[in-house]
């Protein structure tokens, strides 16, 4: 009989490709979404696979998905677009959902992965930032409903393991990209993107000497599922360590796109994080694992999607 697989935000960019690769690994997979930021498009590949199955709902009340062996908790908000809207939705989904996604794993003695994040690291004080790191956190700030959301839930996580044993396990997301990201998603490269094949200027924050640390989605992927076989309870960093400035990331997507876009300067946003790079000396010796696919290579790979969603986007010629 096949494992069963619950993703919480399984219509989501991070969740759908999830999704992807535990059906191709042999899991019966159940995604759940309310669909406040996910799109139905991320999941209709699977609409027809037979081990698939959708549940529109929203996991911050309680809810029976059935017997599942196996909870990938990764619904929430992820974007600064989103979450500066849905503040209120984000901080319940990092409460009151992965409560709910917990009580399912310890009712039905599953394992349970959290997609935890390096904002939680808030605007580092380490460079590069090792999972002992306790991070520089505005708790109050514009980005704290996301910050504190996901900080609340590791500790909500270790509790549950803590004092009911179940299975636990945490991933620390860096900058991820790759197809099935929203266009006004208004992270980095998805805005760069979307700007070069528009024709529009590229908007780079403050100087653009701000560092990111960027992850292909299947690079990603691999270390959740490296991570989901593990004992590991602790955090784990899992992202590319190779660090570019914003500025050199808008002269590659320029490069790539072969757009004639410039660069426009525009101020730093609130709390935004200077420096973004992620220590993996722990996924490296607990995993194996470390990304393959560099950023010029992704890019590529980005390309006809982000192109098909702009041409999308775009009023038809009368």
């Amino acid at each position: 009989m096949k494992p069963r697989a619950l993703v919480t935000g399984g219509a989501g960019f991070l969740g759908s490709h999830l999704c992807d690769a535990l059906l191709a690994e042999g899991y019966s997979v159940i995604a759940v979404d309310n669909l406040l930021t996910g799109r139905m498009s991320n999941i209709e590949h699977l609409r027809r696979e037979g081990n698939f199955e959708f549940l529109q709902i929203d996991i911050n009340r309680p809810f029976d998905c059935g017997p599942v062996n196996y909870v990938f908790h990764f619904a929430s908000p992820a974007s600064p677009v989103d979450y500066m809207v849905h503040g209120i939705d984000t901080l319940k989904v990092g409460s009151l959902g992965t409560m709910q996604a917990l009580e399912i794993a310890h009712k039905n003695h599953a394992k349970y992965l959290f997609a935890s994040t390096s904002e939680c690291y808030g605007d580092p004080l380490e460079h590069p930032q090792k999972e002992t790191y306790w991070g520089n956190v505005n708790t109050i700030g514009p980005r704290s409903v996301y910050d504190e959301a996901k900080r609340f839930s590791e500790a909500l996580t270790m509790a549950y393991h803590r004092y009911h044993a179940v299975d636990t396990r945490m991933v620390r997301i860096f900058n991820t990209y790759g197809p099935r990201m929203q266009l006004n998603d208004g992270r980095v490269i998805p805005n760069f993107m979307k700007q070069a094949l528009r024709g529009d200027h590229l908007t780079v924050y403050g100087d653009g000497k701000q560092t990111r640390s960027f992850c292909y989605v299947t690079d990603e992927v691999d270390g959740f599922l490296r991570l989901s076989k593990t004992d590991e309870h602790f955090p784990v960093n899992i992202g590319n360590p190779n660090e570019f400035t914003v500025l050199q990331c808008a002269e590659r997507v320029i490069a790539i796109t072969g757009s004639k876009s410039k660069i426009r300067y525009e101020d730093l946003p609130q709390d935004d994080p200077k420096q973004r790079r992620p220590d993996i000396s722990k996924a490296r010796k607990l995993l194996g694992w470390e990304p393959k696919i560099g950023l010029d290579e992704g890019l590529k790979m980005s390309l006809e999607y982000f192109r098909d969603a702009v041409a999308a986007e775009m009023p038809a010629k009368a």
